[in-house]
């Protein structure tokens, strides 16, 4: 993975990276369309390596990424300008597990399935609706900031 360069000094820590993403609830996902730039909100999970989305099969989104699976997803929180802290990450997304996602035991699935349920459901089950599949981004680069360091 690439080092942050600009900003050190006011960049968050592993430590502090990995408490960020398991609190903050919404990422926004940045994929390229045929028409241009796509930007989404979308609950994810964090399991301290990679960042597990999960996405409607039959989307915008779910279309861009068959075509070019390059994203950026945004991170961030804060309301001042010395308040704002955020992590971007950068990568390549790839389809973990069946689509749409059945309760077919899958090991692959099984620590970010109980981090996204115990995140926004409270429970250690995850839900199956038939119309969503797992996306993991395992990060090739990712840029922190806390303006709170200043």
């Amino acid at each position: 993975m690439k080092e942050q360069r600009r900003g050190r000094k006011i960049a968050m820590t592993q430590p502090e990276v990995d408490a960020f993403l398991a609190e903050e609830r919404t990422c926004r996902v940045a994929t390229s369309g045929g028409n241009g730039p796509h930007l989404t909100p979308l609950w994810f999970a964090w399991d301290g390596t990679s960042l597990w989305l999960n996405s409607i099969v039959k989307s915008q989104r779910w279309t861009d990424i068959a075509r070019d699976p390059r994203v950026s997803v945004l991170v961030d929180s804060g309301h001042a300008f010395n308040e704002l802290h955020g992590v971007e990450l950068r990568g390549r997304l790839e389809t973990v597990g069946d689509a749409p996602r059945t309760n077919t035991p899958n090991p692959e699935l099984e620590v970010p399935e109980r981090l996204f349920a115990q995140k926004y459901t409270g429970r250690d089950e995850m839900h199956y609706d038939g119309r969503h599949a797992w996306l993991r981004l395992t990060p090739e680069k990712i840029v922190s900031w806390d303006f709170r360091k200043m």
